[in-house]
Parts: structure tokens; C-alpha cells; sequence
């Protein structure tokens, strides 16, 4: 009996985490990508591992998702993560009249959380503020974003899984009554046209996902929020550092390998495909960022870029919750064939596959269980040292 075959679109984080997902359930997974494997906002985020300390005053639901998935991918992939921890700190008394929400905050999700003197906190990073008021430490981290996609890439790959990159979807195929029955690609490398059917499509383009369901006259509650980060060429901090107050531009700076990186701005786009670096969003990253940090001023940027968060939900910006959302289109819009994955964070990668991986193995009548929180990942090079079969695929 042949395996039901799920077409994932997207190898960004979600994407390759469900690909990882249904190949353990026992699917045949076939992942098409316009580009590389995270060619897209997973490429170019600032590597934050939350504890959900950031959410935990206003959007709880995201707050718990980050602390769980924080525990989990520490178990399953340890390999490309820095456990570095973080810390919340207080300048001025806007920031201090919110650290008794946020204690309550991440009391309530579960975060562990450990308040500083300044002087403790100088110690542990000499190079903060020292106008320091107040300090809290929380498991934040951080993480190689290429690394870790790959690491699920591998993993799915190991278990039968396809990689078709460099391949861009062209259209959506549909059969007479309407329903999703595969895509159109075009192979960029032969520059050759190719359709690949499939028993149920998993659109898992992030940012990009309204264009996918657009192909089925379908729309999708996506609101794509880009944000600018600048990387500055010293390893200032050893910790995430954030703002303790609530989420606004520039209220972080973490550590990725040599480089300090502050993040990051909150705006909206047209075009998800072109989103312009502005000098004065530069250069509010570093008026934040050293108000944090002082030394930054003294650093030379070393990157300059952008990222597009897929929010989902109502309001607009930060306002928007950062839980993530799937949608079956046969309940929202009597199309079969179609599941839309799209919100979150980089962080609950995991756990929006697992979601996703639920909803299209009930679709399928595939009773296999989800085993990913317990399943070890493979070392992200072995996506590359496969067979030349194999690689033919990819």
C-alpha cells in the first residue's frame, strides 16, 4: 500500500519541521522552495530562543508556547543552541512600574525568573547600562538559525522526505469541484516546468501564505509586519538583553557568535518580497540599542536586514498576538485539499508542526501519533552527506 504523499510549500522553519513531522507519522513528503532552505524570514531572524518573557504580560497564550518549545528544542537539538540565558532590565521608572505585571506575567506561564540586584547583573555583563535600575534572568537563548532548520531538514530528509529547492510554485492544481490536488512548479535550475500531485498541500510559506491561498481564490488572515536588525561587530553581550518593559523597537540585543545584533523595528508592507532598510530605522537601532548597551556606539555595523513576521489575528503591529494559527480550508472555505500554517515564532516551530501534522493526518486517516517532542534531530550537516539519489532530489 503506498504512503498518502503531503506537498509541503516552504522550507522555512515550518515548513521543515511539519516535513520531519509527517515522515515520522509514515507520510511521503515532498518540500518545494522557491529558493535555498530558509530563503526567507527564518533566514534573517535575530536567533532569539524566547522563554516567552517578552509575551508574558499581554499575550500569555505565546508566553506559554515559548517557554514549552524553549525546554523541548533544547532536548531534540542542542547542537546549534546557545543556552546562554537572558536578562529583563530596568532604566528609568517607566520600566521599573512594569516589572511587577511581569513577575505575575511569567509567574502565571510558567517562566522561571530570578531578579538581579544591578550590581549582580553588572557582574554578569559588564558592558550594560550601568544607570541599570532593576534586573530579572530568564531561560532565554539563542540559536543558529540555518543550523537548526537544518537539523530538521536532515531529519525529515533521513526519513524519506524530498527536497525540491529552487523550485517555485507556479499555480495551484485543482481538480472540477475546486479542491487542491497538487501544484505547478518551476524547477529554477533546468528552467523547466513540472506539476506534482499530492493527497493534501501544506502551505507553509510564513509571510508569503495569502499569495498561495490567493491561487485557490481563497484569503488567508495573514498580516505580514517586517522589522529591521542591525548587527554590530562585537560580542558585547553573553546573554540575550532585553527592555523590561513592553515590546517596542530596538528593546533587544543578543549575542550571535562575534556579533552583538539589536531588534528590531515593527511596520507594515506591501510587497513582502521588497521590504526597504531605512537610515532612520538604522538608526534607531542604535539609539536603542545603546541605551542597553553603551558600548554599541563604539561597534561597526556589520549587517544590515530585514525580517517579515506572519501575524495572524486582529489589531495591527505589536498589538497582534504572536501564537500561530492552521487552517483546515475545507472548514474555513469548503476547499479540500489545503492546510494553511502560518503566526508563530521561530521557536514554536515545533509545535506548529505538530499541529499542522494533526490536522493532515486526520484528513488522511493516519493514526500514528506525533513523536517529535521526544525524537532526537540529526546533526545539521547530514543534510548535505546523503546519497547522490537522494541529492537528486534536492
Amino acid at each position: 500500500m503506498s504512503k498518502p504523499h503531503v506537498i509541503i510549500i516552504g522550507a522555512g522553519f515550518t515548513g521543515v519541521a511539519t516535513a520531519h513531522d509527517l515522515a515520522l507519522r509514515g507520510c511521503q513528503v515532498t518540500v518545494v522552495e522557491r529558493g535555498d532552505i530558509c530563503n526567507g524570514t527564518s533566514g534573517r531572524t535575530h536567533g532569539l530562543l524566547h522563554s516567552g518573557g517578552r509575551y508574558a504580560v499581554k499575550d500569555k497564550e505565546s508566553a506559554i508556547e515559548c517557554i514549552e518549545e524553549n525546554q523541548i528544542l533544547r532536548r531534540i537539538v542542542p547542537q546549534v543552541i546557545e543556552p546562554n540565558g537572558g536578562l529583563f532590565i530596568a532604566l528609568d521608572d517607566s520600566d521599573l512600574s512594569y516589572a511587577e505585571q511581569f513577575i505575575a506575567g511569567c509567574e502565571e506561564c510558567g517562566i522561571p525568573l530570578e531578579e538581579l540586584t544591578p550590581q549582580q547583573a553588572l557582574t554578569l555583563e559588564p558592558n550594560l547600562n550601568p544607570r541599570l535600575l532593576a534586573a530579572f534572568l530568564i531561560p532565554d537563548a539563542t540559536f543558529d538559525p540555518l543550523r537548526l532548520a537544518l537539523a530538521f531538514a536532515a531529519t525529515a530528509r533521513h526519513n524519506g522526505a524530498q527536497f525540491r529547492t529552487y523550485a517555485e510554485v507556479e499555480t495551484l492544481l485543482m481538480d472540477g469541484q475546486g479542491n487542491v490536488t497538487g501544484v505547478r512548479i518551476l524547477d529554477r535550475a533546468a528552467n523547466r516546468h513540472e506539476d506534482l500531485h499530492a493527497d493534501m498541500v501544506v502551505n507553509a510559506t510564513g509571510a508569503w501564505a495569502g499569495q498561495i491561498t490567493a491561487m485557490a481564490g481563497l484569503d488567508a488572515p495573514v498580516h505580514p509586519t517586517p522589522g529591521i536588525m542591525v548587527a554590530y561587530d562585537q560580542r558585547l553581550v553573553q546573554r540575550a538583553v532585553n527592555r523590561l518593559n513592553e515590546p517596542g523597537d530596538g528593546d533587544i540585543v543578543l549575542p550571535q557568535r562575534r556579533m552583538v545584533v539589536v531588534g528590531t523595528t515593527s511596520f507594515t508592507a506591501e510587497n513582502v518580497d521588497y521590504i526597504p532598510v531605512t537610515e532612520d530605522q538604522v538608526q534607531l537601532m542604535l539609539e536603542r540599542g545603546s541605551e542597553l548597551i553603551p558600548a554599541i556606539r563604539n561597534a561597526r555595523p556589520r549587517g544590515i536586514y530585514m525580517a517579515t513576521r506572519p501575524l495572524v489575528g486582529s489589531g495591527s503591529g505589536r498589538s497582534m498576538a504572536r501564537t500561530f494559527k492552521c487552517f483546515d480550508h475545507k472548514e474555513t472555505h469548503n476547499i479540500e485539499g489545503l492546510v494553511t500554517i502560518t503566526g508563530g515564532k521561530a521557536t514554536t516551530m515545533r509545535a506548529m508542526a505538530e499541529k499542522t501534522a494533526d490536522v493532515v493526518c486526520a484528513k488522511l486517516g493516519i493514526q500514528t501519533p506525533c513523536t517529535t517532542r521526544e525524537t532526537p534531530l540529526l546533526s545539521y550537516r547530514q543534510y548535505y552527506t546523503l546519497s547522490n539519489q537522494e541529492k537528486h532530489y534536492a
